[in-house]
């Protein structure tokens, strides 16, 4: 039996900066890592993981305490609802319902490429679907869910466990794939952001929300105080909304909380900007998200159990990376053209990549890792994170019960 070592919230806290400055350190030394944008909580996350593991092996076990981490999030999504102004809504309205088009499509495809590959190898073709957008997609909570079903309706057994592996084996590929994609198309295609790849974005467009770490910000103890305090109604409204909501039992009410952060944090920073009783910081919204951001991935990095994809049998993970290069192609050539051919349609595509094989923040850590080296790129921001928060967890839904009909 493994020791048991449980790490306080402080010192798991510091160990979460240090992933950071570890995943900064090794990308600057390691060329192939910078030039194609792979993100510093990736990178250093995956390294403390890795440490975590062979710990693991030699029997003993680290427990980190973070309670902080899920309030983190929260927090970077409603930073995203603050940026989302009447202004940038309009410009980016009509892209939501396009990406939601293609996203869906994908799901489809990527149940029809794990039903496929899991006959062809010789397991269940339900099996298939674990590999395919119940974990891939729908990520780690989706993933629980129909792990109960499968074995309750299908009798199958260990599905749990092979689903929390397949989804941790995503968000890391999706994390990994993401950026590189952005990077070809750019590249290939001689893209650039109409705001240009500044430090300054807000010398000459105030109003947008950059999520660059270099972005050269003005920014003052109060204006935090004040920025911090509208983020904490937000993150503190999405809790009680979501018991509220809940406490019909309505299922397909079941809308998770960090969607109501950010819807929160659009209506507040449109009554703002309506009234004008208050003028919302951007620079102070922009750091805080970026912050945000960064400490919940790497609080979620350095947690994972990666020894649970060492369990995965070979035939499963075969269907793992196919699924992983799938996505990469068809975000490289579907994603992009649908999106504009243009510079958000490369940022789009990045994020395509981050929700398509693992969660909606792994999405916007690959957008972030883009707009850090090439400019700001405020629609994919604003596309994304809705679709990938919310309508495609409807959408996969309907796919999934769909194809279990088929499949019988």
């Amino acid at each position: 039996m493994n020791q048991l070592i449980s790490v306080g919230a402080l010192e798991s806290f510091l160990i979460a900066i240090f992933v950071l400055f570890l995943g900064h350190f090794i990308n600057a030394r390691i060329p192939v890592l910078k030039k194609f944008n792979i993100p510093e909580p990736i990178v250093g996350g995956l390294v403390v993981a890795s440490a975590i593991t062979v710990l693991h092996f030699r029997g003993i076990e680290l427990d980190f305490h973070l309670p902080l981490q899920h309030t983190f999030m929260l927090m970077f999504f409603a930073t995203v609802g603050l940026a989302a102004n009447y202004t940038q809504l309009v410009k980016g309205g009509a892209k939501v319902f396009i990406f939601l088009g293609v996203a869906s499509l994908y799901i489809m495809i990527q149940n029809g490429i794990g039903v496929s590959l899991a006959t062809a190898l010789g397991l269940d073709p339900l099996m298939g679907l674990i590999a395919g957008s119940i974990t891939l997609s729908g990520g780690h909570g989706t993933g629980a869910a129909w792990a109960q079903t499968f074995q309750d309706v299908y009798g199958m057994n260990n599905v749990l466990e092979i689903a929390m592996a397949s989804a941790t084996f995503g968000l890391i590929m999706g994390g990994i794939i993401g950026s590189p994609v952005a990077q070809r198309l750019i590249d290939k295609n001689k893209l650039q952001s109409q705001y240009g790849a500044t430090n300054k974005t807000h010398d000459q467009f105030p109003e947008l929300v950059t999520y660059s770490e270099n972005e050269e910000d003005n920014v003052t103890a109060k204006k935090v105080i004040e920025t911090l305090f509208i983020l904490l109604i937000c993150v503190t409204g999405a809790k009680y909304l979501e018991q509220w909501v809940s406490s019909f039992g309505i299922t397909w009410l079941m809308i998770p909380d960090f969607v109501y952060a950010l819807f929160i944090g659009v209506v507040i920073t449109n009554v703002v900007e309506v009234t004008k009783v208050q003028k919302m910081d951007v620079d102070t919204v922009d750091i805080l998200g970026t912050v945000s951001l960064a400490l919940f991935l790497a609080m979620a990095l350095m947690s994972l159990k990666l020894w649970n994809i060492l369990d995965l049998a070979v035939p499963f993970l075969i269907i793992l990376i196919v699924q992983s290069m799938m996505l990469a192609v068809f975000t490289y050539f579907v994603t992009y053209r649908v999106m504009g051919r243009n510079y958000d349609a490369a940022v789009i595509a990045s994020g395509h990549c981050g929700f398509g094989l693992g969660a909606t923040p792994t999405a916007v850590m690959n957008m972030g890792s883009v707009v850090n080296r090439f400019g700001p790129s405020p629609q994919a921001f604003m596309v994304v994170p809705i679709v990938g928060a919310f309508f495609i967890d409807i959408v996969n839904l309907i796919i999934l019960q769909a194809t279990l009909t088929i499949i019988g």
